[in-house]
């Protein structure tokens, strides 16, 4: 992994922007909750409906993403995503400072943000490609960049704590402006070819916009690797966002924790993704890359079950415990699955396949961060963490049901009925 960062300049660039902004988000996370419960004392539906806020652009926009992608500069793209992130979120302490801050304007950054994102995170994992041009280096580059965002997630928690308690919770969202700016200025010095993938506006037809989604959308559905592995990333996330939505108001008001401590144990439970950073492609040498992918994204799903166990004194060895294994074994399977997808999807259809998936990964979240709320606010904190971690390992069962359990090594290409 060092190797490649070394030795490639523009890879270097793309990783130290994409980790830098990571971190300011990772910082967002802790910070923007404790803005809505400390500082505006918003209920739990409404902390909730902060973190739906910033997924829901994925079920508006997600599915034209790809499209709109394949027909701009991908490079220039991401800088003005950058930038306008930047302005969003430097708003919310500029408001604080006048007095005007209000849960409604928080609810307006994050979905502005989250439209945001999703033009970002579409154009950002087809440039991977202009830039790695060699697939062999992709392998690396994916664990690298995973490994990154692992790091920036163990710092960001702690550091959003201790920002938020020495500035104020409003205050500390300038990191992640800063962030957003330092991202700007590495990718402006990318060399790669920022370069159009399709033809013209003036060579293409009226109806090509919607022709491009529906093809994404086919080669999708009827693959079989890619369906289920989609629907197990899309019913994942609805249990993932739905506890981590309510997770902060659970550590604050039913455990009783302050904010430099939430954020302590938030950066330990991080520290698990870049363990499964690391671990995912030598695992998958080891056991293949089919086998490695099912063991790690199943076996990661048991072990939510320990958070809701979560309780002052020892009993917060519950929330480090099961965030660990969960950590470790999503993202250890994800850097397999993304090279995985990276070589098995046709170059000409990625960003289109990429905007589909990532419309049904992340199109759910808003939705299981609504219901995590709905049910904290029916049931209580405790009853909704106990719910919603439960239906992460009933999702497992889709992946187990799938292809996947018979394949040692994962196919580098569709195969002809796919």
């Amino acid at each position: 992994m060092r190797g490649l960062v070394r030795r490639h300049r523009d890879f270097r660039l793309l990783w130290i922007g994409e980790t830098t902004s990571r971190l300011g988000s990772s910082v967002t996370t802790v910070v923007v909750p404790l803005v809505a419960v400390s500082t505006l004392h918003a209920s739990t539906f409404a902390v909730s409906a902060l973190t739906a806020a910033a997924w829901l652009p994925w079920l508006l926009i997600g599915l034209a993403a790809g499209p709109i992608v394949d027909r701009l500069k991908r490079r220039r793209l991401m800088i003005v995503c950058d930038l306008l992130a930047a302005a969003l979120f430097a708003s919310i302490p500029l408001a604080a400072v006048l007095g005007l801050l209000t849960t409604g304007q928080l609810l307006v950054v994050a979905f502005v943000a989250g439209c945001v994102s999703v033009m970002f995170t579409t154009a950002y994992g087809v440039f991977l490609i202009d830039v790695v041009t060699d697939p062999a280096d992709r392998a690396a580059g994916n664990s690298t960049l995973q490994g990154g965002a692992s790091a920036a997630q163990i710092g960001g928690p702690g550091l959003g704590g201790l920002l938020a308690q020495v500035l104020g919770a409003a205050t500390a969202l300038l990191a992640d402006g800063f962030s957003f700016l330092v991202s700007a200025v590495c990718r402006a010095g990318i060399r790669a070819p920022d370069a159009l993938h399709v033809p013209p506006a003036s060579q293409r037809s009226r109806g090509s916009l919607r022709r491009d989604v529906a093809e994404g959308i086919r080669f999708l559905s009827h693959d079989p690797l890619l369906r289920p592995l989609v629907l197990f990333g899309g019913t994942a996330n609805l249990a993932l966002i739905g506890y981590q939505a309510i997770l902060v108001v659970f550590l604050v008001r039913t455990v009783g924790l302050d904010a430099g401590t939430i954020g302590v144990l938030l950066a330990l439970v991080s520290c698990g993704g870049l363990i499964g950073a690391m671990a995912g492609n030598p695992f998958a040498r080891r056991l293949g890359s089919g086998r490695a992918l099912l063991l790690t994204k199943v076996g990661a799903c048991p072990f939510a079950l320990l958070i809701p166990f979560t309780a002052p004194g020892p009993r917060l060895a519950f929330l480090v415990v099961g965030g660990l294994g969960v950590g470790i074994g999503i993202v250890a399977g994800n850097v397999i699955s993304s090279g995985f997808v990276q070589a098995y999807t046709p170059t000409e259809l990625y960003a289109r396949t990429s905007a589909t998936t990532n419309v049904f990964n992340y199109g759910t979240m808003p939705l299981g961060a609504l219901l995590g709320g709905l049910v904290a606010t029916m049931l209580g904190l405790s009853d909704a963490l106990w719910i919603m971690t439960g239906l992460l390992p009933i999702s497992a069962m889709i992946l187990v049901a799938s292809p996947f359990r018979r394949l040692r090594s994962l196919p580098m290409a569709p195969c002809a009925e796919g």
